[in-house]
């Protein structure tokens, strides 16, 4: 029973704090890759755009590889698609986009808020979220 416990205790002590890997792993390319989507969406679309990730669920390197692969979506995205007026109004109703992991890769959007979800495995992309935005 005590070895038990003591996995369960370990289990959880793992997935709530981010190894040296992970943390270096975000620092150099997770971290800078979402700079560079608020940067390019800014100048690209003529607007801010705010991050608000839910680290918690990005446990290893693996899944925090689906919060830079949807940044650099967006960092990919958004010049290409804000070339007009019309396509740079609708995508500033994007005012920030929330970022968790969960059971199904999605994005939604309503009141200026994006709300993207990776499984871990794959990640929003640049059309999942102008689908949703730029109705």
């Amino acid at each position: 029973m005590n070895r038990i416990v003591i996995a369960l205790t370990m289990l959880a002590a793992t997935s709530a704090f981010a190894g040296k890997e992970e943390r270096e792993f975000r620092k150099e390319k997770v971290d800078p890759a979402i700079a560079k989507a608020i940067a390019t969406f800014k100048t690209s679309c003529g607007c801010a755009l705010k991050f608000d990730v839910k680290w918690d669920g990005f446990a290893n390197t693996d899944h925090l590889s689906t919060v830079r692969n949807m940044a650099d979506a967006i960092t990919e995205g958004a010049p290409g698609y804000c070339k007009d007026d019309d396509s740079k109004k609708a995508m500033c109703a994007l005012k920030s986009i929330e970022l968790k992991k969960g059971s199904a890769t999605e994005f939604t959007f309503a009141g200026g808020k994006g709300s993207a979800t990776n499984d871990g495995q794959s990640s929003v992309s640049w059309d999942m979220i102008t689908g949703a935005v730029d109705k």
